[in-house]
């Protein structure tokens, strides 16, 4: 197994933990790399430019490149992460593909911490390469990217959970119909017998799947017979652990509320805090997409609202973010890179806006206004790379400034 060493595309965490599978001693290409080097596992580091494929075999890349990197045109035997890990494993684990444009990193651990017990691990997009996964565990969850997906033509989930989708990542995908076909895409190659919960009214390829099309919660819970009241979560919230349950539902007819109800959601997910005033303020940071923010607002939208949008919105069109959320009138403070086309909206839409710039001078504007009966939201319905090193740094920069005031 793993006897022959793939040429890598691309120094990453992905990259290099297969390359540790073979002890060592593989290339990679790198944008990053201009000198060629040798690491301290002996792989040789070459800039992207100088990859002959005449002389590779063998490729497999870090997800994120895209379709028209120079490495993805010239190589002639490219594989994904997915593909290479997936298709030479001699037994493979159980595995259960999680994907969709917001809630995945959510739902993916909600399900391992309800199938924990039964040797589930997680990895994929959450973190952990599927190189460095345990390859006895039984289960294997894995948050899939749509960026994976688009270079996955083998590997197969036994059970694929696609969330909602909207528009993402449109400066990679091209097109929605494109972000869409990737996201669809494990339906191809799934057998008779293999499970997939997709939302309803999408362009479904042809498959032997067994699909089942959701819309609403009330579906799910009489589909599955979840009783929704027993759960303790609200919002986009709630329905990421309908679908978990539907998941144990299916493998184990059991649903246990309980076990669901222990399960924490992690930081900058709709996070509450109050200031020294008593003042509620919420950490959405991880809204690095229109749905998300637009699900956030649904959620508190039922109180006088200051909302903080901007930051790199990766060329998504933002007008179905404001017919959305117009209804319940908040006043957006904006900040980051397409601050002026926040701006320009929200005139088009007749709110009142705010231009602040920084996470900062927002709060410092909303701090002006900000009561007891309102409620202020950081959901910025865009990624966070234009002024942080992550979604995570945002939202701490976030909480520092509210403590601070």
């Amino acid at each position: 197994m793993y006897s022959k060493k793939p040429t890598l595309f691309g120094y990453g965490k992905t990259t290099k933990a297969i390359a540790t599978l073979h002890g060592g001693g593989c290339k990679f290409y790198d944008d990053n790399t201009k000198e060629p080097y040798i690491d301290n596992e002996n792989n040789e580091i070459f800039p992207s430019s100088e990859f002959d494929p005449e002389e590779s075999s063998l490729e497999v890349m870090t997800p994120s490149f895209k379709p028209s990197h120079p490495l993805v045109l010239s190589a002639k035997n490219l594989l994904s992460e997915y593909d290479y890990i997936l298709g030479t494993l001699e037994k493979k684990p159980y595995n259960i593909w999680i994907s969709g444009t917001n809630g995945k990193t959510t739902t993916t651990q909600m399900l391992t911490h309800l199938l924990a017990s039964r040797g589930a691990i997680n990895g994929g997009n959450i973190g952990t390469p599927l190189a460095q996964l345990n390859q006895k565990a039984p289960i294997w969850i894995l948050e899939t990217s749509s960026f994976t997906l688009h270079y996955t033509h083998i590997a197969s989930p036994n059970i694929y959970l696609l969330l909602p989708i909207t528009p993402d990542h449109l400066d990679w995908h091209g097109t929605s119909e494109q972000y869409m076909a990737d996201k669809l895409a494990p339906l191809l190659t799934m057998r008779e017998g293999e499970m997939a919960l997709v939302p309803a009214g999408l362009p479904l390829p042809k498959t032997s799947a067994f699909v089942v099309e959701y819309d609403t919660n009330e579906f799910l819970s009489e589909y599955f017979d979840i009783d929704s009241s027993k759960l303790r979560f609200k919002g986009a919230f709630l329905q990421d652990a309908m679908l978990a349950l539907a998941v144990t539902k299916v493998l184990y007819d059991e649903i246990d509320y309980k076990l669901m109800n222990s399960f924490i959601v992690e930081g900058h997910r709709q996070e509450e805090f109050k200031d020294a005033k008593d003042r509620l303020w919420i950490n959405d940071s991880k809204a690095t997409n229109l749905d998300a923010t637009i699900q956030a607002v649904k959620v508190y939208g039922d109180k006088p609202l200051h909302l903080i949008l901007g930051g790199d919105d990766k060329g998504v069109e933002l007008k179905e973010l404001f017919v959305a959320i117009k209804q319940y009138n908040p006043t957006i403070y904006t900040v980051g890179a397409n601050e002026q086309k926040l701006l320009s909206l929200a005139n088009e839409f007749n709110l009142k806006a705010i231009e602040c710039g920084t996470i900062e001078n927002a709060v410092t504007e909303i701090n002006k206004f900000h009561n007891d009966f309102s409620v202020a939201l950081l959901s910025p319905a865009a990624a966070s790379l234009d002024q942080f090193t992550s979604y995570k740094h945002r939202g701490d920069v976030f909480i520092e400034s509210v403590k601070a005031l």
